[in-house]
């Protein structure tokens, strides 16, 4: 039987918890649905990922004026997916940053991927006839860019292709505290639809590098203390390198799609089917991880149609043939 299309169904608002992770450093955290992080300086606040509707993005801010009535600043980006970056006129910023690839990324897939993730789940764009357009940064960067907010000294970096191959992580040294945006989840599946599979781990272990002893991920609870980021980190890898080597063995025993999800669905659903949104992502992930094992390194752009075709064929019950079509004609 067919499932519902990816969460459509999901009608249920989520608990909102804003946690001070490191002095001044902040996670407004809602139980599997997107985090925004809020770093607290000497003379200003800094954003990290903007919620998907400046109507949302209120509610963080609300959050923010508990705790201090400095002027918000700075947004940063640490990718361009719409449900992080469309409500970012909210702030009233005067600067958004982003890297010099995510840009990129907004360019060739923006408005595309704004319609694709409004009907995989249109709960997570409430009140969206508020949102102005397309979020531009007004300042990009290749590797790194040092901000000082007063005499916070907050880092943003890009550390390698994961999530998407624009992703950046924030770190505020003298917290000792990452955001990583949806590289590192916590309970959460990894979306990867856009992902490189191959980079991705490579990047975790950059990020566990620095030993943070308080990290914010891009869905899940707030990561609190060494052991717990470390145990975050150990299992996005695992999710991340099951799904990316069931695939690539499939494909090296020459199974289309459709054969490739029903492994990897075996392979994964054990240890992960309680995380939250699996199904949703199930399969977006594999469609992206069928490709990467096939040498197509830059990911395809999800529109509206190809979502649609690649989950009736996968998770409609259709047969190979069918699943085979729906990914040669996306």
């Amino acid at each position: 039987m067919s499932k519902e299309f990816a969460s459509v169904g999901d009608t249920k608002d989520k608990t909102v918890s804003f946690t001070e992770i490191g002095r001044g450093c902040y996670a407004y955290t809602a139980e599997g649905d997107p985090n925004t992080g809020v770093i607290v300086g000497d003379d200003s606040v800094l954003v990290v990922d903007a919620q998907a509707t400046p109507d949302m993005a209120q509610s963080v801010i609300e959050k923010i004026r508990t705790v201090t009535d400095k002027p918000i600043k700075h947004v940063v980006l640490t990718h361009y997916h719409a449900v992080r970056v469309l409500g970012a006129s909210a702030y009233q910023a005067s600067e958004i940053l982003a890297s010099d690839l995510t840009r990129r990324l907004i360019e060739e897939r923006g408005r595309q991927d704004w319609d694709s993730e409004y009907a995989r789940f249109p709960r997570l764009f409430r009140g969206a006839e508020s949102i102005p357009g397309l979020t531009w940064p007004t300042l990009t960067f290749a590797s790194s860019v040092t901000l000082r907010l007063g005499r916070r000294e907050v880092r943003l970096m890009h550390l390698g292709r994961g999530h998407t191959m624009g992703d950046i992580v924030v770190w505020v040294p003298d917290a000792n505290v990452m955001y990583t945006g949806d590289l590192v989840e916590d309970r959460s599946a990894c979306y990867c639809g856009d992902a490189h599979l191959a980079d991705w781990p490579r990047t975790l272990e950059r990020i566990r590098a620095f030993r943070a002893t308080a990290l914010m991920p891009g869905r899940g609870g707030a990561l609190i203390g060494a052991h717990n980021v470390n145990a975050a980190l150990d299992r996005t890898r695992e999710f991340l390198e099951t799904l990316r080597d069931t695939a690539a063995a499939c494909v090296d025993e020459g199974l289309d799609l459709k054969a490739t999800f029903d492994a990897v669905r075996a392979a994964m659903d054990p240890k992960f089917g309680s995380y939250a949104i699996y199904e949703h992502c199930l399969p977006f992930n594999v469609a992206r991880a069928f490709d990467e094992a096939q040498g197509i390194d830059h990911p395809r752009i999800w529109t509206a149609a190809r979502d649609r075709e690649v989950w009736d064929a996968l998770q409609g019950g259709e047969d190979d043939d069918g699943a085979q079509e729906a990914e040669t004609e996306a």
